[in-house]
Formats: structure tokens, sequence, C-alpha cells
């Protein structure tokens, strides 16, 4: 099937044009580029969900996709997992928690790999995002694995950074404060029936009141308790509220800025091969001219 083809079709809404659409770009198969050149513009919101492991994220985004289902919303879901070390394949792991929702006609979820990515994210998160934009989803969740820059990553890739913590966390929020406060548009203290929930909120608040001078708004804080539904509802209307009036930030051009680097790096040292450099060092090495400067400038 041809890229116009997969585009018409998803367009008309067949979800498995779209992972067939995802799969062509996360692979660079044939026609993936001019699939990407196709895309039309979207107004589809995407709520960045992040924070530290064992947050519970997984579990808020299955509470809050129920949520937007019930209010008549299509949903398109990103799970970006570790990669498995041997075929580098998503970890699945806590996933299972969102199994109600994988056959459901109005919810799309994939689990990408980072592939050994550094930031956290997988390398297509861009491509990705931008044709579930194309599917007309009126939101789309991407929740990420909240290790390194992942979270700077995403603030970048969202229209609204959701930050999930758990009371536990308090040296955790420490160690990343300072891109955590910069990224943050909603705190989440979730399991806030632990001990010590109401402590780590009133100091959490602390951390970020130095911060309220260098942003235009509070930043919300919010204590849910995901497994038992508890605070979501509140949560989501928070987050609605900032996708009303959310503006594309200096990081989501940066971002951007940085994908475009990349994608133009790749593209022009595409014909340069190591092995074919080595063979001719080597050749020019034999006849005593090697200059590794003037062979640069040669090439």
């Amino acid at each position: 099937m041809n890229w116009q083809e997969l585009l018409r079709q998803m367009q008309q809404g067949d979800i498995k044009a779209l992972a067939r659409s995802i799969s062509l770009v996360e692979n660079e198969l044939p026609g993936y580029a001019s699939l990407l050149q196709a895309l039309p513009v979207s107004a589809a919101k995407v709520i960045g969900i992040t924070g530290p492991p064992g947050a519970g994220k997984s579990t808020l985004v299955d509470v809050i996709i129920g949520l937007l289902v019930n209010s008549g919303k299509k949903v398109g879901v990103l799970c970006v997992d570790p990669s498995s070390p041997f075929n580098l394949g998503a970890v699945l792991g806590d996933r299972i928690r969102m199994s109600d929702w994988y056959t459901h006609p109005d919810v799309f979820i994939r689990s990408l790999a980072t592939r050994g990515s550094m930031g956290g994210l997988n390398p297509k998160i861009i491509e990705i995002t931008d044709l579930l934009k194309a599917f007309h989803f009126d939101y789309i969740l991407v929740e990420t694995v909240g290790v390194g820059q992942s979270e700077i990553e995403i603030a970048g890739l969202a229209d609204v950074t959701v930050v999930v913590v758990v009371p536990e966390s308090g040296d955790e929020v420490q160690t990343m404060k300072s891109g955590l406060m910069e990224i943050a548009d909603v705190f989440v203290v979730n399991k806030a029936d632990r001990p010590d929930a109401d402590l780590f909120e009133k100091n959490l608040r602390q951390m970020l009141a130095p911060a309220f001078s260098k942003h235009y708004h509070e930043v919300p804080v919010i204590k849910t308790i995901a497994s038992q539904r508890e605070g979501v509802r509140e949560l989501l209307d928070i987050i609605l509220h900032q996708c009303q009036k959310s503006h594309i930030s200096d990081r989501h051009f940066w971002l951007l800025a940085e994908k475009a680097w990349c994608l133009i790096e790749q593209k022009r040292m595409k014909d340069v091969d190591k092995a074919v450099l080595k063979r001719e060092i080597e050749l020019l090495f034999q006849k005593g001219t090697f200059n590794l400067y003037q062979f640069i400038a040669d090439k």
C-alpha cells in the first residue's frame, strides 16, 4: 500500500491505517518522508504526563482516558517505555492496566521503545504525535519513562505538561528540582493516601514559591489517589483549562530546531560510509600524502 492510500484511509478514521503509518515512520520505510510532508495541520492538544518511575502515571492515564471517553472524546495514547536490552522493543510492564482500552473504538494506544535515545523519548516521537494529530483525535496523551532529559523534551512536545510525584519522592524532586520547576504546568501528588502526603504537598508548594515570579501563572498542585479515582476529575478539569489557554512555548521551537538539526545532519551524512573513508585514508597513507584536513576539504 502506498503512502497516499495510507493517508487517505487514516483521515477516514481507519485505525489499522494509523498503526501501519506509525510502523512506516518508525522503521523509515519507503514513502515515510512523503507521508510526513503531506500531513495536515491539526488543532489536537497534546498532554504530556511525566515523573519518577513508580509514581502511578499509567494508572492515572487509565482513569483520564475513561473520563475523556465518557465525555465523548477520541483519545490517542503514546506510552514511551524503556527499551528491552535484547530487541529494542517496548517493555510493556504496567501497560496491562490500560488493557480495557485497547479495543475501544475511541481509543488508540501505542507503546514505543526509547530505542536507546539519550533523552528518554522515542526518537520518532514528534513524527508519531503528528500522525495521531492527523487522525483527528481530540486529545493525545504522551506518557514518558520519566528519566533523564525526557521531562524537558516532553515539555517541548506537549501543550500541557503534568508532572506526577508521590509523597516518597522528596529526594527525587529535590534532585530534579530545576528541570521540573521549569517544565511543569500542573503538579500531581499521587497516592495521596500515604503517610506524610499533606506535608509533602506543603513542602512542594514551598519549593515552587520562588519560581512563581518567573512564571506568568502559578503552577497548580493537586492531590490524587488514581487507584481509587479520587481527585482525577478535578485534575482533568485543570488540564483542560490549561489546554484552552496554552500557547506554543519557546521550548517547543527549540525542540523542533533540535529535531530539524538531527534530520538535516542525517540527510547530509547519508552517503558517508566510515568503511569507505577508512579505505581511502589507508590508500593515501600508503602513498604518504595523507593530510586529515585536506582530506575533509576534498569531500
